[in-house]
């Protein structure tokens, strides 16, 4: 049987779209928000070549995966993970929460509110605030082991939430930069639109229409869970399976608020489907 997105009569975008849908995520709840990938590894070139391939993100690793050294970091985690902590896992946080729905929707109304509230009714320190697309890839993909995150939709369609329009005072960081509009790859021309429309291109692009299926089986299919995501060096503490935890078990009102509060904080795995 061919489906109409191997047809290619449906695009990647809606066919995300509606594998989120299938798997329990909505606009409605940020603690499962849909998940959409990074599809591009390029964040430093004047111009976007998408018939490079060393221009997109392998996708078909965890972000936890995306350099050697990082990976075999978090394969030394997951086999000495036991001595301290209850369970064995490769990632202690999450590819999507709240936190960081909010953070990435931090200059528009009503998510500038959301993030303040979930920081405590602050803004966060401002070398912590999403500021940076290259440095927000650069941690996620390489240089902080507590960051895994992946993307949201808006990443493919809504300029509006790279700029600070709203003039919200974010703060300076220590390098002396006042956090204003999200700085955008050099290929971007310092235009969101243009970034919008190129990257929108990218998850388009013939490279990711023959590998998205890699990053969908990570995320909602066989690789999320058992031998399989293991082997994949994709597997997150049993607090994300939120459908595998069976809380009728648990008769400690302590630790089943603790859980759900885990859960609701930092994430959860997608239903499988």
């Amino acid at each position: 049987v061919s489906f109409p997105w191997q047809k290619r009569e449906i695009s990647n975008f809606d066919y995300l779209m509606y594998l989120n849908t299938l798997a329990g995520r909505s606009y409605n709840d940020y603690m499962q928000y849909p998940v959409f990938p990074w599809v591009l590894a390029d964040y430093h070139s004047e111009t976007l070549n998408l018939t490079n391939p060393h221009t997109f993100r392998d996708l078909s690793k965890p972000m936890g995966a995306q350099t050697m050294e990082r990976k075999h970091k978090f394969i030394q985690r997951y086999n000495e993970v036991e001595k301290y902590l209850s369970a064995q896992c490769h990632y202690c946080t999450h590819y999507s929460s709240a936190i960081i729905v909010a953070s990435y929707l931090v200059r528009m109304e009503p998510f500038t509110q959301t993030f303040c509230s979930l920081q405590g009714g602050s803004f966060d320190v401002a070398d912590r605030m999403f500021h940076s697309v290259k440095s927000t890839w650069e941690s996620a993909s390489r240089d902080n082991m507590s960051d895994v995150r992946e993307l949201i939709p808006e990443f493919f369609y809504l300029p509006e939430f790279l700029t600070n329009a709203n003039h919200f005072e974010l703060g300076c960081m220590q390098d002396g930069t006042v956090l204003g509009d999200v700085q955008l790859p050099p290929w971007a021309d310092g235009d969101p639109h243009k970034f919008i429309l190129l990257h929108r291109q990218a998850l388009e692009s013939d490279y990711v229409s023959a590998h998205l299926h890699r990053w969908i089986d990570l995320i909602f299919g066989h690789k999320q869970h058992g031998s399989a995501a293991v082997e994949a060096v994709n597997t997150y503490h049993p607090y994300f399976y939120g459908d595998k935890m069976d809380f009728n078990n648990i008769k400690d009102p302590l630790i089943k608020s603790t859980i759900l509060g885990f859960i609701s904080n930092f994430g959860q795995i997608p239903k499988q489907v």
